[in-house]
């Protein structure tokens, strides 16, 4: 069956987008860049981008390819996922006409068809630009430290009545638009609560049961809170939860000290660089 070009937004872009990249994760259990969850954190604020729609190839109902424009203020990102049964060429060719020169394409350093196309159409590497996954099998992740006197762990499930801790960066509807996305648990919404009441640290963990991969996006501890172990407590207590929801392998988009010391080890051979125009 021929795959047809459909433009989607909201929702229904959401769940093709989620579609097609786990089928991709299936196929390939090292391939691409991205997770479904990854799609569906993105989501969590209103972009310029949405307005336009995302273009999607579908065949028989099912996303085989697609071109992603995604604005993270101050630049836009471009994303190709080609999926089998997709003609390539097209896609990357599609790719280029709606990013018109603006965009920044993250290609991983193995994808020579898009890196050629990238070229020909003045496009080359960015030295400031690239991406590192890495991996911990689930049965490998470290043992839950204790949180200092004090301090408590709390999920979004216990705190459903209150901002949520990511509201200040993210904007006052990040909680409603997480909870439009498939893959969001509040279980897996983690914060850190101190003694007197202050988020001093928050992680979002995201469980596919699809593709058993749990992915960490984002974690951070607020400046006020630093080097009291509150990372290393959520993100142990965050790897726990997701191998207790199925996932075999887990994933950061990072190599900062913090993943390294909990075990995950970069796969140099997914290695991505971030191409922008030349000039």
């Amino acid at each position: 069956m021929t795959p047809q070009i459909e433009v989607v937004r909201g929702r229904e872009y959401l769940r093709l987008a989620t579609r097609l990249l786990q089928h991709m994760r299936l196929t390939a259990a090292s391939g691409g860049i991205w997770e479904a969850a990854d799609v569906q954190w993105w989501s969590r604020t209103e972009r310029s981008t949405d307005a336009a729609g995302q273009v999607f190839w579908v065949a028989g109902g099912e996303p085989v390819a697609a071109v992603v424009c995604t604005d993270f203020e101050p630049s836009i990102q471009c994303d190709v996922f080609i999926g089998p049964g997709a003609d390539g060429d097209e896609v990357c060719a599609e790719a280029l006409r709606r990013a018109d020169g603006m965009t920044e394409f993250p290609v991983r350093d193995d994808d020579a068809r898009l890196i050629a196309a990238l070229a020909a159409a003045g496009y080359g590497p960015d030295p400031s630009g690239g991406i590192v996954t890495s991996w911990l099998a689930a049965e490998d992740r470290p043992p839950v430290p204790p949180l200092a006197a004090g301090f408590r762990l709390l999920s979004r499930a216990e705190t459903a009545d209150r901002p949520h801790p990511m509201t200040a960066r993210n904007g006052p509807a990040v909680a409603d638009r997480l909870r439009d996305c498939s893959l969001y648990r509040p279980e897996l919404d983690l914060m850190v609560q101190a003694p007197d009441g202050q988020v001093a640290g928050y992680g979002l963990f995201w469980a596919d049961p699809v593709t058993g991969v749990g992915l960490v996006e984002p974690m951070r501890t607020e400046d006020a809170f630093q080097r009291r172990g509150i990372a290393s407590h959520l993100l142990a207590t965050g790897l726990a939860r997701l191998a207790q929801h199925g996932c075999q392998r887990l994933k950061v988009s990072n190599d900062i000290s913090l993943y390294l010391r909990a075990g995950f080890r970069p796969d140099t051979a997914a290695a991505a660089t971030v191409y922008a125009r030349r000039g």
